[in-house]
């Protein structure tokens, strides 16, 4: 895996890490169990997709490789997906719902980015990537 998609992925994880473990005291309330229940998993599947994406992964859309197995055989877009999971978990682990407004915007950038890179691998890969496209979620 290149150093640049080792940094996004390592980083994130000792961040979280740390937010969580220094805000992980009493009470704890339903809001803070409902965000560690809807930030583990998706920080744990975050991280997987960044694993399986390898030296795929890029600050910008590129089309090196299809990826196509593992997470990315049922959703194409799987970062982005438990990304907005893993800052929803977060922001209910802190008692903030009103941090959930910023997923907004956030979601119109995934979105158009996903849009993007998806042009630029239907350009490459043509008929294979329409298949893949035609099988997957987002």
């Amino acid at each position: 895996m290149k150093r640049s998609a080792r940094f996004v992925t390592i980083v994130p994880l000792i961040g979280i890490g740390y937010i969580v473990y220094e805000y992980a005291h009493p009470p704890w309330s339903a809001m803070r169990i409902a965000g560690l229940v809807i930030m583990i998993p998706a920080l744990v599947l975050l991280t997987v997709s960044r694993i399986q994406l390898g030296n795929s992964f890029s600050l910008s859309p590129q089309a090196t490789q299809l990826v196509t197995h593992g997470i990315y055989s049922r959703i194409r877009n799987p970062i982005y997906v438990f990304g907005i999971l893993v800052f929803t978990g977060l922001f209910l682990f802190l008692e903030q719902p009103y941090l959930l407004l910023l997923i907004v915007p956030v979601l119109i950038l995934q979105v158009s980015r996903a849009r993007a890179e998806a042009r630029v691998l239907e350009e490459h890969f043509g008929e294979q990537y329409k298949q893949y496209k035609a099988t997957t979620w987002f």
